[in-house]
């Protein structure tokens, strides 16, 4: 059994200041890596420099800056995965150049500490083009709460979230975020070992200026 991704839902689930994971099938997590370092918003190029294995905490640690970014990475099932520790709000550019050569890159962000407040979001991406986007409070904050992308795929999306009762303006947002969560990890098959990711160890990199 795994343990899919609704457990990000859990207030601090990775880190103070929420999570921003992305996820890839048919990259290695290195490769991960690398096509992330170049979707910085910044001046300089930067690159990927391996730090060896880490917890959550000894990465931020290891930082000397809290704007620094770092990415513990592993992978599960079909899967690669990049988790972003420090300064990853509002760092990053669009996946979808992340995506070409037929990769498939999935977003999972939440900026839990804005006190905006900004609403987590979900992003998929498939060989340069967007396949779904929306919202996971669904609500009307910070954009519609419909799905976007793919006329095919964001309507098979809604439809499971129907399915699921969503949306409900009734029901508690942590609670939204987690059914939302348990729909986009089943549509599309993804996953993440909490336990891992939480306490134990995985291969980190620091995105530095080339």
């Amino acid at each position: 059994m795994t343990d899919g991704t609704t457990w990000l839902a859990d207030r601090q689930s990775i880190a103070f200041g929420g999570y921003h994971v992305v996820l890839a099938r048919g990259l290695s997590p290195r490769g991960l890596a690398e096509r992330l370092a170049a979707t910085l918003l910044y001046d300089a190029e930067h690159i990927v420099v391996p730090v060896g294995d880490h917890t959550g905490t000894t990465l931020l640690e290891l930082m000397d800056d809290d704007y620094d970014i770092g990415l513990r990475l592993g992978s599960e099932g079909a899967w690669a995965y990049a988790v972003a520790y420090g300064g990853w709000q509002g760092a990053f550019g669009p996946l979808t150049p992340v995506s070409r050569d037929g990769a498939q890159v999935c977003l999972l962000e939440y900026e839990e500490e804005n006190g905006k407040p900004v609403p987590p979001r979900f992003a998929c991406f498939h060989d340069g083009r967007l396949l779904a986007a929306f919202n996971l409070h669904l609500d009307r904050s910070w954009g519609h709460e419909k799905v976007e992308g793919d006329p095919a795929t964001a309507t098979r999306l809604r439809e499971r979230l129907t399915a699921a009762g969503l949306p409900d303006p009734e029901r508690n947002q942590r609670e939204v975020h987690r059914a939302a969560l348990g729909v986009v990890g089943e549509f599309f098959g993804l996953s993440l070992p909490r336990d891992a990711i939480v306490s134990g160890t995985l291969p980190a990199v620091s995105l530095e200026p080339a």
